[in-house]
Order: structure tokens, then sequence, then C-alpha cells
């Protein structure tokens, strides 16, 4: 899995799944900081990330616009704030969460992440 975390998450969180052996990359990483939900989607969609993000009003419209249009994605990952802080002690759980989903196929799918059981 290839993700692309948007830019709520601290970078830390991009150290912590390369720990891990996912391929992460934070937005400012790849030069999209500040830039529009709709521009990180498309660039995900060609280089192949699937994008985190707590932002589901936005992400879960473009996702579905994008497949109705007959483009795909890789996938959109939601952390709902309400399940995962973005605080350093959060970051573990976010990263068991994603962890748990690396084998799925997440192409054109939306994927709200659950916690992990402690």
């Amino acid at each position: 899995m290839k993700l692309l975390i948007d830019e709520m998450y601290p970078p830390a969180l991009a150290g912590a799944l390369r720990s891990q052996g996912i391929e992460a990359s934070t937005v400012a990483e790849s030069g999209l900081a500040g830039r529009a939900d709709l521009d990180i989607l498309d660039y995900a969609a060609v280089e192949g990330y699937v994008v985190l993000t707590e932002n589901v009003a936005d992400f879960a419209r473009l996702a579905g616009e994008r497949v109705t249009a007959g483009m795909h994605h890789a996938g959109v990952l939601i952390a709902l704030s309400s399940r995962f802080s973005r605080r350093p002690s959060g970051i573990p759980k976010l990263v068991e969460a994603i962890r748990s989903l690396t084998e799925l196929q997440l192409e054109d799918r939306l994927v709200y992440l659950e916690q992990p059981p402690d």
C-alpha cells in the first residue's frame, strides 16, 4: 500500500508507517500543501496512492464523483476524529488500523478505519 497522508496529520505519522513497511508520504512532502482536496485526490490517483484523511465530507464526494465519471482512484481511508487522535499518543492506534488493511483491495473504495481492539 502506498499512502498519501492529508495535511491535518503530523509528519511523525508518515515516519511511523514507514517503520512498519508502509510506503507513506505526506501532502507536504508531495508538494501539495495548501492545495485543494480535488488536486490531492487527482495526484493520489495518478501516482497510485491511497489517501488518508478525516475530511469525510469532501473526499467522499470527490471520490464518488471520480468513480461516477468513469475515473479511478487507489482508495480513500477515513480516520474519523471521534475514533482517532492526531496527537502523538494516537499514532500507534492509527498505524495499527492502517496495517490491518494492507492486504485489502482498496481501489475505488472509501473505507472508514476502525479502532483496533485493546
